[in-house]
């Protein structure tokens, strides 16, 4: 594979399934450009062209066992696409990971193997 120049790893170092992604597509010939998403905070715009490459809806990629998920109360499906969009911007850590992005593709490395399929 040879996807260093186009692809970015959306990554969290301190996560296991993060740093497994990152040595599978190291170990594969990749060497991705890292977004440190948590301090490098992606705005609505970057979100929704994510959510568009993932093609999964903005709840998919919603990890809702974390805090700010239950306190901001983000389980009501009142709440639009935007609103949670917003608080994927406000609190990046509700943000599924890690997610590669190839191509204008993207997949959650949930297992780390998913990442291989934009490649093939």
């Amino acid at each position: 594979m040879n996807a260093t120049a186009t692809t970015t790893l959306w990554h969290n170092p301190r996560c296991s399934k993060s740093r497994a992604t990152l040595a599978l597509l190291q170990e594969n010939g990749v060497e991705p450009a890292i977004r440190l998403y948590l301090d490098q905070t992606p705005t609505a715009e970057e979100v929704a062209i994510l959510l568009q490459q993932l093609g999964l809806s903005v709840r998919a990629v919603m990890r809702t066992g974390e805090d700010a998920y239950k306190e901001l109360g983000l389980a009501n499906t009142a709440l639009s696409d935007q609103d949670l969009i917003n608080a994927i911007v406000s609190h990046p850590k509700l943000l599924e990971r890690p997610i590669a992005v190839h191509n204008n593709h993207a997949r959650i490395g949930r297992p780390p193997e998913h990442v291989l399929e934009l490649y093939s």
